[in-house]
């Protein structure tokens, strides 16, 4: 798996500590190695980490090692995009897409 600068990798065994547990939103990418979108969509998370560091957490997770977590959350598209607030994820994107459309579709982050 790739690793993305700025982004936790989570595994079945941390999604509820790093993700349910998060005092703030958490953006999950659900990824997979064999997925191109989801390679071009990971500078996007990098640059978006990076810019809203202490507004919003993004972790990945990479659902071919971690089938539990992908299976609780019905993804089955990647990349599938989730954002989560307060333990519940509160919005779902399918698909690559650039930095100012993503952030416009998850809309505020407070």
């Amino acid at each position: 798996m790739a690793r993305i600068e700025g982004v936790l990798a989570v595994t079945d065994e941390t999604f509820a500590a790093e993700v349910l547990a998060a005092e703030g939103p958490v953006l999950v990418d659900f990824t997979a190695d064999w997925c191109p979108p989801c390679r071009m969509i990971g500078p996007v998370l990098a640059e978006v980490a990076q810019e809203q560091q202490g507004r919003l957490k993004v972790v990945t997770l990479d659902v071919d090692s971690n089938p539990r977590s992908q299976a609780a959350y019905g993804v089955l598209s990647m990349p599938t995009l989730m954002l989560f607030r307060a333990g519940e994820p509160v919005k779902s994107l399918v698909g690559a897409r650039p930095k100012r459309r993503l952030m416009q579709e998850l809309g505020p982050l407070e």
